[in-house]
């Protein structure tokens, strides 16, 4: 039995077998969900042919560390944005073996939110190596810390699926 929702664990299942069938490989770059992404892969059986690595970037400091992203797009445009997610999502595929990589940040809550950045705002991206690339903007409210991540689960791997066919 999954630690994760039925629904959680049938699309992690999918990720799995296609990306094995493919020999292809994910990586994943959280902030406000803390790793639930890497680990409702890892929760599939099989997980360790697919799942090359998950990077937990929950400071700016780590987010530029381990995954690249520039200070000035920090200062410019915050740690939960566009910009920051999507070099996220491209430091995650080059700095791993993976062919697509899918990267959140966000603002989970109860506090942190403000009137520009409410609670519940989360910025995704998704990368291939083929140059594909996903964004998108997600504002599910103050649903509670622990929907806004499992919402945010949910959409990262409907990303990974949407750029697997061409991985």
């Amino acid at each position: 039995m999954s630690i994760f929702p039925a629904d959680i664990e049938e699309r992690a299942r999918h990720i799995i077998a296609s990306f094995s069938e493919a020999g292809h490989m994910v990586s994943t770059a959280e902030s406000c969900t803390g790793g639930l992404i890497a680990g409702a892969l890892t929760e599939i059986s099989g997980s360790s042919a697919v799942v090359d690595r998950g990077f937990v970037t929950y400071t700016n400091e780590a987010k530029m560390d381990m995954l690249g992203v520039l200070e000035p797009t920090l200062k410019a445009y915050g740690a939960v944005s566009r910009e920051t997610a999507l070099q996220m999502a491209h430091g995650a595929l080059f700095r791993s073996r993976a062919h697509v990589s899918v990267a959140v940040t966000g603002i989970a809550g109860p506090g942190g939110g403000s009137a520009a950045k409410p609670v519940g705002l989360v910025h995704l991206a998704a990368k291939s190596r083929d140059g594909r690339l996903i964004h998108r903007e997600m504002r599910y409210g103050d649903i509670g810390r622990d929907q806004v991540r499992l919402a945010t689960v949910r959409t990262a791997l409907e990303m990974v699926l949407e750029l697997s066919h061409s991985a």
